[in-house]
């Protein structure tokens, strides 16, 4: 079991084209976990593996990869980075315990960018920037630096500077140890040196006050401090590489190994019952861990990703979870690679695994006695009406986008009752042409997509009266009824409940209200006229004609029908 000190979960995040996956590959090759030649453009990356992701380019799931760095466990998650897959990365906050912000140097900051930063302060989760493609020939670095300042805050402070930009790039300088000039360098290592210093002492009065008598800390004093400032978000370390060339791409591991924090240094804050709740990365605690991730794969079927917080997890354990009524039996734990997966026995905390074909286990499922809140994901907002192409299909088709919903939180679908169409919505019509792709190839199934009918609503405008005399003649006696009506508009979103009670009618022996459509049925007949025994039957008979509409069909809506008078 690792040491949640030794352990370091980073998520790679930010907006499209910035490099995550570039950098994540070159950190598994860098550090002897994966071996041989892999780019994101010729479609060999290590971490877009999904054949859409290959096809197009960029990510579409979030991507779990560990390897060892200066005797240092890292759990990297490669997160996508355009809007319309959020979902993915919003889901691996709830692992990570930093969220390393990755800018592209010629685009600077961008859409995804911003809402990541705030994203990750927003869950009070630590912060660090890494400027990738240094390397770019057009790069204006003092205005890109300039821009992080007055858009992230006086807090992102380099940790090291570039020396020379563009085919020059080929080195990077510490700023926290070096105070001189250095040739070649974009900036001034020792202009910054003092600024950073200062961000990371303020979280320690004592060390401050020394230090402004003119007393440095020590580098154990500092590297306990650092972390601190960036815990609290005092500090957010700004680092430069090029995951293309390779340079600084050491230097930025190195940096996130000693100032980014450990699972003992970091603990996760959830709101339970109205308190904060802070959980300690304690092995000997009871078992506290999450699902944040749900991957169907064509192999070994259902994936759940778990994070553990506290306690300890092992195979075969017998274990309660907050979506199944009785414990359930973990199977195999997995150390995921990418797409690949090793089989480990035990997982402590601050630990990253996943388990297969689990069903009783969801995105947000907590593990253990503890139920976390469940994670809370944006909501979809482009629809589309969804049919199988080939007859015979739609069982097969509910199946699959079932499927679908299951591991993206940021998909739903739903089968609309009035035009009974089968509605899938997500957060753009790039996310759902990527799932129409997903269920060609991963399904096998060719769907026809269109626009949702609109479920309109009728009503009436004026106060009106009516009356329908039931007259047959079948032998005997034969069948005579009466029937007499008022109705009324009723303002729109009229509480139906509430107006039936002070209404005028609040008094009468039989009110009936049906508040999906707002519409109010009253029973004011007096003397007998209409016999007891006839009037379900008439208030039927106004049900079901609510629900047809006489205009176009369609549910009328904000109505009152009274009953007033009748013969038989």
């Amino acid at each position: 079991m690792l040491s949640p000190k030794s352990i370091r979960n980073v998520m790679l995040c930010g907006h499209g084209g910035a490099g995550k996956t570039t950098m994540a590959d070159s950190f598994l090759l860098m550090c002897g976990a994966a071996s041989g030649k892999h780019s994101v453009d010729d479609g060999s990356s290590l971490c877009d593996f999904d054949p859409e992701e290959r096809q197009h380019k960029y990510s579409i799931e979030a991507s779990v990869i560990h390897f060892q760095h200066a005797g240092l466990h890292f759990n990297m998650i490669d997160t996508p980075g355009y809007p319309d897959f959020i979902g993915q990365a919003i889901g691996s906050m709830r692992a990570a315990d930093l969220a390393v912000i990755v800018v592209n140097a010629h685009s600077g900051i961008q859409v995804n960018t911003r809402r990541m930063f705030q994203e990750a302060g927003q869950r009070g989760l630590p912060r660090m920037i890494v400027i990738n493609r240094m390397d770019d020939e057009q790069l204006d670095f003092d205005g890109l630096l300039e821009n992080i300042r007055e858009t992230f805050g006086p807090q992102c402070v380099l940790l090291n500077v570039p020396v020379g930009k563009g085919a020059d790039f080929k080195s990077i300088v510490d700023t926290l140890h070096t105070r001189d000039e250095v040739a070649g360098a974009l900036i001034s290592p020792k202009s910054i040196n003092e600024p950073l210093v200062e961000s990371i002492v303020e979280v320690d009065d004592a060390v401050m006050e020394k230090y402004f008598e003119g007393e440095l800390p020590s580098d154990a004093v500092m590297s306990q401090l650092i972390v601190r400032a960036v815990c609290e978000g005092t500090l957010v370390p700004i680092v430069c590489c090029s995951a293309r060339t390779g340079v600084g791409m050491k230097e930025v591991l190195d940096a996130i190994g000693f100032c980014g924090p450990s699972p003992a240094d970091f603990r996760h804050t959830f709101t339970i019952d109205g308190e904060e709740v802070s959980i300690a990365a304690d092995d000997q605690a009871p078992l506290c861990a999450q699902v944040f991730k749900t991957r169907i794969d064509p192999f070994v079927q259902k994936l759940s990703f778990i994070r553990v917080y506290c306690g300890q997890l092992h195979k075969d354990d017998s274990v309660h979870t907050s979506t199944a009524r009785k414990n359930i039996k973990i199977g195999p734990l997995l150390r995921m690679q990418a797409e690949q997966h090793e089989p480990c026995d035990v997982a402590g905390p601050g630990d990253i695994v996943a388990v297969a074909k689990m069903e009783d286990l969801h995105t947000g499922t907590s593990l253990g006695d503890r139920e976390l809140p469940k994670i809370s994901f944006p909501n979809p907002m482009v629809s589309m009406a969804v049919a199988p192409k080939t007859r015979g299909d739609e069982t097969k088709l509910s199946g699959s986008l079932h499927k679908v919903a299951e591991e993206d939180p940021t998909f739903h679908l739903d089968r609309d009752a009035q035009t009974q169409e089968l509605v899938m919505t997500g957060m753009s019509e790039l996310h759902l042409g990527v799932i129409r792709e997903r269920l060609h190839r991963r399904d096998k199934l060719d769907v026809e997509t269109r626009d949702p009918r609109i479920p309109f609503h009728e009503t009436i405008q004026i106060q009106a009266e009516g009356d329908y005399r039931h007259k047959k003649q079948s032998g005997g006696r034969g069948q005579f009824g009466e029937v007499h009506i008022r109705m009324f508009p009723l303002p729109r979103g009229t509480d139906i409940s509430e107006y039936a009670t002070k209404s005028r009618f609040h008094s009468m022996k039989e009110i009936h209200y049906d508040e999906k459509n707002n519409f109010l049925w009253v029973d004011s007949v007096v003397g007998g006229v209409i016999p007891g025994n006839f009037m379900p039957a008439i208030g039927k008979g106004f049900a079901e004609r609510v629900n047809q509409g006489v205009i176009a069909g369609y549910p009328v809506q904000d109505v009152c029908v009274e009953v007033h008078y009748g013969n038989h």
